[in-house]
């Protein structure tokens, strides 16, 4: 995502069979979009089809849960996962320039916070976590929020018992670092999308224009909202504090509501600027349909539809079940879509074997035919 794009990329809740975004407008939970917010551009210029400038990578993590690694976090599973169950986190990246000069998406992959983090007393078990960054205006605020958001989140006062609190608190927490370090680009800004797994519990926070999908047998479960300057809640909050979007843009400037860094436009820290840091939260518990998480930068979601991704992950785990060559072929379909910006996919699997293949039932129904259409057979085929 560049400040200099106007594309404005649908959220799309309702669920469609198609692979391309139809502009329809989205239903979201407590949530009220506009028309303004939905509207497709259809991004101009064929960018180049070599791939090897690919990042990706493939980690593994065994995991084990019990229910009192729930309630050590204050949070009860449904009534019908009430025996242990067992799942493997598996997470493939694949990152891309496309037709930008210049690459300033970031991404992180923890599959086992143990591993990463050491020791740490309380820390629910299993834990992992997932980040991706897209960057505007350099790299600078995507580099700096991907190296250090995960441990203003272990090291805030709430964390772990509160981690809704220590999400929010760290988002803001490393906006404030960023903007006090030395020999960084203030001016530079990033959107951020992370993915923390606790036990059974996992909690997005969002603040930007990427988006985190939840593949659940088969179905598309959107988990963030893109937080384009024209969705009507965004909109709303924007105008309240003074604020203006011209042409899409937040004060003529920026195509996203809300970011990490732009300090040239949040002025001094303290004061009410309509560019917020603070993040947006969605939390679940998992369960066994829950398959798989797509996580992308709206380069992936400018030019496809969020059932279509999950369409297309399910359809090549079952084909070989790397979540790899998931993320690859997401960002290949993008870049054949003519999208318009950088690309960066992570694909995080929740089992070690691949999706169960669905089947149709048969029709339990009888066909018959009328009187009259028995007699207009017998017609045809006395005349044959």
């Amino acid at each position: 995502m560049a400040s200099g794009t106007a594309d404005i990329s649908p959220h799309v809740t309702r669920l469609d069979g198609g692979c391309l975004n139809d502009g329809s407008m989205p239903i979201m939970e407590d949530q009220n979009v506009d028309a303004l917010g939905n509207s497709n551009h259809v991004p101009t210029g064929k960018p180049p089809r070599n791939l090897s400038v690919m990042r990706n990578c493939t980690s593994y993590a065994l995991l084990t849960e019990s229910e009192s690694d729930i309630g050590s976090m204050g949070l009860k599973s449904p009534a019908s996962e009430t025996a242990e169950f067992v799942s493997v986190f598996r997470s493939g990246s694949c990152s891309e320039k496309g037709p930008k000069q210049y690459m300033e998406d970031e991404y992180i992959c923890v599959d086992d916070l143990h591993e990463h983090l050491g020791q740490m007393e309380n820390l629910p078990s299993p834990g992992a976590f997932y980040g991706v960054f897209d960057g505007h205006n350099g790299v600078d605020a995507a580099s700096f929020i991907k190296k250090n958001i995960l441990r203003f989140i272990v090291e805030d006062s709430y964390f772990p018992s509160g981690i809704r609190k220590a999400v929010r608190s760290a988002f803001v927490k490393a906006d404030h670092a960023f903007a006090d370090a030395s020999s960084v680009d203030k001016s530079s800004g990033t959107t951020a999308l992370t993915a923390l797994i606790l036990g059974r519990t996992m909690l997005i926070a969002n603040a930007g224009d990427c988006r985190a999908v939840l593949g659940k047998r088969g179905r598309a479960i959107e988990l963030s909202k893109d937080h384009k300057p024209n969705c009507t809640s965004e909109r709303l909050r924007i105008e309240k504090l003074g604020g203006v979007i011209y042409d899409g843009y937040l004060n003529g400037q920026l195509s996203v509501a809300r970011a990490l860094g732009d300090w040239h436009i949040k002025g001094s820290k303290g004061s009410n600027c309509p560019l917020s840091s603070e993040p947006e939260l969605e939390e679940i518990v998992l369960t066994e349909e829950d398959e798989f998480l797509i996580m992308g930068c709206d380069g992936l979601w400018d030019v496809m539809s969020s059932q279509c991704a999950v369409t297309m992950v399910r359809k090549e785990l079952l084909q070989h079940n790397d979540p790899e060559r998931c993320s690859k072929a997401l960002v290949k379909e993008a870049l054949q879509r003519n999208t318009c910006d950088n690309l960066t996919v992570v694909v995080v699997c929740f089992s070690e074997d691949p999706p169960p293949k669905t089947e149709i039932p048969k029709s339990q129904k009888r066909r018959s035919i009328s009187a009259e259409g028995l007699d207009l057979l017998k017609g045809v085929l006395s005349n044959i």
